[in-house]
């Protein structure tokens, strides 16, 4: 936003690539449209210490792999993460056990470790999201006044990262499925690829999907394009269906520009978009 407002920006990252949880193609695709975008993106670079430079301006001194320089601007912001305020609440007390961190110890119903205590939302760790937390509600909710038995176990997680264009994750990268083992199939296809998003003039980023090699069935998804959030959603609910990827694949979609209708290929497809999102897939998992 401050960019496209005219300002000039510098993004700083400790570690080796941006969104360091998403697949290092991914988190490359997000760097390369803010770089294209015209803010500068310093990795594996650490700030040594800032001094403010007269009434206006602030100078950070950096380490990056070539070695120390200092940056100017007029504006410094700085993410820090999240941390709970547990340690206000003298938890203890009443036997409520938290992690290392701070945040709540909970089972898979949401109840900590003294019985009739539950926790939600971001105090007890875990995807730190707006529905989380309202799924959290409903967990409790429940099994609290219902006598229920609902569970938090194998919750689908999907999540929209604001960049412009968007990228919605859902479900398993690349990265987690390879190390839990699975036998599974990558299906990915480059946003230009789809009519809407050139009719949009936005058709950087790629559709990624994680296929599993044995059931068709889909485990997770990346969407870096134009509503890649809005793409993801549809991935999300036919993974809530068990659907298998054919499904979405053979479906007679009755409006073809629309840029959900990319994300699948009828039986009577081309051949390269059926390798794309068919048969051929490349494997990933294990054999």
């Amino acid at each position: 936003m401050f960019r496209r407002f005219g300002s000039r920006v510098t993004i700083i990252q400790r570690g080796a690539q941006l969104l360091p949880r998403e697949d290092e193609d991914v988190a490359e695709g997000v760097a390369d449209i803010l770089r294209e975008d015209g803010i500068e993106v310093l990795l594996e670079t650490s700030a040594l210490g800032a001094v403010r430079d007269g009434d206006s301006g602030v100078r950070l001194k950096v380490r990056t792999p070539e070695g120390e320089s200092t940056l100017e601007g007029s504006h410094l912001l700085v993410a820090t993460g999240r941390m709970p305020n547990t340690d206000r609440l003298n938890l203890a007390a009443a036997g409520i056990k938290t992690d290392e961190k701070g945040f709540v110890r909970v089972d898979e119903r949401l109840e900590t470790s003294v019985p009739g205590v539950w926790a939600m939302g971001d105090v007890k760790g875990g995807p730190a999201f707006t529905h989380i937390s309202y799924d959290d509600f409903n967990v409790i909710r429940d099994n609290l006044l219902d006598g229920g038995e609902e569970s938090v176990k194998g919750r689908l997680v999907s999540y929209t990262v604001y960049t412009d264009p968007q990228l919605g994750r859902v479900g398993l990268s690349e990265k987690e499925a390879r190390e839990q083992g699975l036998d599974f199939r990558v299906a990915r296809m480059p946003m230009k690829r789809v009519a809407r998003a050139l009719e949009n003039d936005e058709s950087r980023g790629f559709m990624k999907v994680i296929v599993d090699a044995k059931s068709g069935r889909m485990l997770g998804a990346a969407i870096l394009g134009i509503e890649g959030g809005e793409l993801m959603s549809m991935v999300h609910i036919a993974m809530l269906g068990d659907m298998p990827f054919s499904t979405l694949r053979d479906a007679p979609w009755p409006i073809r520009p629309w840029r959900s209708r990319s994300t699948t290929c009828s039986r009577r497809s081309s051949a390269r978009c059926r390798e794309n999102l068919g048969e051929k897939v490349r494997d990933r998992g294990t054999r």
